[in-house]
């Protein structure tokens, strides 16, 4: 369970940098800030998947 304790504080911490990053893109126009959202949206897409594949593993133990 501590691999999965570890995945959520990845998705906690990049889910952070997404939304900062987004939001500069959206109120600043910070072009620079859009490219990092974009970044961690697919880093995040990645991590849930790993998530996702744990957590059904857990689940059928």
């Amino acid at each position: 369970m501590h691999f999965l304790e570890e995945l959520l504080e990845k998705i906690n911490a990049e889910f952070e940098v997404f939304k900062t990053d987004s939001n500069l893109q959206l109120e600043k126009g910070n072009k620079a800030a859009g490219t990092r959202a974009r970044k961690a949206a697919l880093e995040l897409a990645k991590i849930l998947k790993d998530f996702r594949k744990i957590s059904v593993e857990e689940s059928k133990k």
